[in-house]
């Protein structure tokens, strides 16, 4: 018997750094880490310990015997991997002396509160005597783990448990409610602490920069998922579901997280954690048709396979998929013989292709998923009534990649309500560069390099989506955290750091002079208390307070 990794894998590598036999890849160490959609298990040299299995945060390994139908899927995900991988042997890592460094007086201040927050956190605490103080403008930390997992993937939100158990830790500190830049400046943060760590996430949405983008009913995908999932800051927004017909521009996660949440049975909603508005609207909501629109292939579509292995076991949604669009073409099948070519892109044709040999049923609600088709106008008098489409004809560009070449050919989808989904976009961070055509600030290893001299800013370090772009999952974020403490640990010990003649107390100080309301971690854990309970009388894991005065008489009530 062998383990099997399913849907909910967060790619944060836990699983790997306890498997006595290497079997699991990529590793951290392994070519293309960053890049996978999940990890794998090799059954050949699996020796079926079981500790993976203990140590996995989001509980996505299973024994192949405990299978249920629809995973089985996942065995030939598996199975395909090691057929295609063409070296799974990890590199050697290079020696990290600096580790073994005296952390006693470093004190490191991260911005924001989301997994990659948390990573580095996590990464620091590890150091022993390490002291770290995270900062969120929010009063709920955890980032996308709470506000942009889809409300109904509870198990990739369990990783949340692990972050929770560092803010009952001596050397940790959470200020909640505290905006950098406005409560406390970059300047002051720096001066109160040796370094730095910005984990502010990438929180803007990319625009279609097209005629009808801005008429009503046309929306930024990550604003409804925000909504969805009672991010204070979107509560109050309103999207109008009388229509029977959405079309979603976009073919990754997001995207479909946005369509099967606007399809899926109000039941199913109700028994997770999303927001009470958001349930109720989605209650009355008349949407019966949700069509998505990708600009490339099958091959080059921006989700993973367990979104769309996950979305074809769903019973009560019909999965259209036209056979001309996912057919193997010239640029398909070079992409696929190509001996460099991931098992998943693999893996995604196939699956596509089965979708669309599937007999048509008479399901109440449908998802399409459309290929080789760029918006090119939302058409509409005073409101979204349709998208103005182009076909896409396939070429290999001069550096290999695939691209969309449009072609005189259109046509017009008919629809009430509009939502971009072509990605995250980080804003600029007060007091730090900022690359406008990346989203990013620049840095190299998570050190920010300062534009004017191209050197490093001393002290000051970036991880996360801010660092490296809106890629990956949830767990990718662990590897991407490492690179950056490695940094910073390097520079301590190597003496660029600047110590803070500051004593801890002081900057807590200074934050309750500026915001008496701010919170800490142990305000935080009434609330998410509160949740809970509020959730276990709903037979729901928590019911999410969605504005600040509601969490606040949660803390002053005790």
């Amino acid at each position: 018997m062998t383990y099997v990794i399913l849907q909910s894998c967060c790619n944060d590598a836990s699983c790997v750094a306890v498997c006595p036999v290497n079997c699991i890849h990529p590793t951290p160490d392994e070519p293309g880490f960053m890049s996978a959609e999940m990890l794998h298990i090799d059954p050949d040299t699996c020796i079926d310990c079981g500790a993976c299995v203990d140590e996995c945060p989001v509980d996505a390994i299973r024994a192949e015997d405990d299978l249920t139908e629809d995973q089985d899927d996942y065995l030939d995900l598996n199975a395909k991997y090691f057929e295609r991988a063409n070296d799974v042997d990890a590199k050697s890592p290079e020696p990290r002396t600096w580790r073994k460094s005296d952390y006693s007086g470093l004190r490191v201040a991260i911005v924001g509160s989301g997994p990659a927050a948390f990573y580095a956190a996590l990464d620091l605490y590890g150091m022993k005597a390490a002291k770290i103080h995270m900062f969120d403008r929010l009063l709920s930390p955890y980032g996308l783990a709470r506000f942009g997992v889809a409300p109904d993937h509870q198990s990739t939100k369990a990783v949340i448990d692990m972050f929770r158990s560092l803010g009952k830790r001596d050397n940790f500190e959470l200020s909640l409610g505290v905006d950098v830049g406005k409560h406390v400046s970059h300047d002051e943060l720096l001066a109160h602490h040796d370094a730095v760590i910005y984990a502010v996430g990438a929180s803007s949405d990319r625009r279609l920069n097209i005629e009808g983008e801005d008429l009503p009913g046309s929306h930024a995908a990550t604003e409804f998922v925000a909504w969805y999932n009672g991010h204070p800051d979107y509560a109050d927004r309103q999207f109008d579901l009388t229509g029977k017909h959405a079309v979603v521009i976009g073919n990754g996660n997001v995207a479909l997280d946005v369509a099967r949440v606007l399809l899926s049975d109000h039941s199913r909603l109700a028994k997770t954690d999303i927001a009470r508005h958001a349930l109720e609207s989605l209650r009355k909501s008349n949407i019966r048709q949700v069509t998505l629109i990708g600009r490339r292939g099958v091959a080059q579509a921006a989700y993973t396979n367990p979104e769309m292995l996950a979305l074809l076991s769903m019973d009560d949604i019909e999965v259209i998929v036209e056979s001309e669009e996912v057919a193997t073409d010239e640029v398909t099948r070079t992409v696929l013989e190509h001996p460099e070519t991931d098992s998943s892109v693999h893996a995604k044709v196939r699956y596509a292709q089965a979708a669309a040999s599937r007999p048509r049923g008479s399901g109440s609600k449908r998802l399409v998923l459309r290929y080789r088709a760029s918006p090119v106008a939302i058409e509409g008098s005073s409101r979204v009534e349709a998208v103005k489409l182009v076909r896409n004809r396939l070429e290999i560009g001069e550096d290999g990649t695939v691209v969309a070449v449009a072609t005189d050919h259109s046509e017009r989808i008919e629809a009430e309500i509009v939502f971009r989904s072509i990605g995250y976009r980080g804003l600029p961070v007060d007091a730090l560069p900022f690359d406008s055509r990346k989203g990013t600030v620049p840095n190299v290893d998570g050190r920010v390099i300062d534009p004017d001299g191209g050197l490093p800013m001393a002290g000051v370090y970036v991880t996360g989506w801010i660092k490296r772009g809106p890629t990956g999952v949830i767990g990718t974020n662990k590897k991407c955290a490492t690179e950056t403490v490695d940094a910073l640990l390097n520079d301590y010990s190597d003496g660029v750091l600047t110590a803070s003649p500051h004593r801890p107390a002081d900057i807590l100080a200074l934050v309750r002079e500026r915001n008496p309301e701010a919170l800490r971690f142990d305000d935080w854990s009434l609330i998410d208390r509160a949740e809970r309970d509020a959730g276990k009388a709903e037979n729901r894991p928590r019911v999410k307070f969605v504005d600040v005065a509601s969490m606040m008489n949660v803390v002053r009530s005790r």
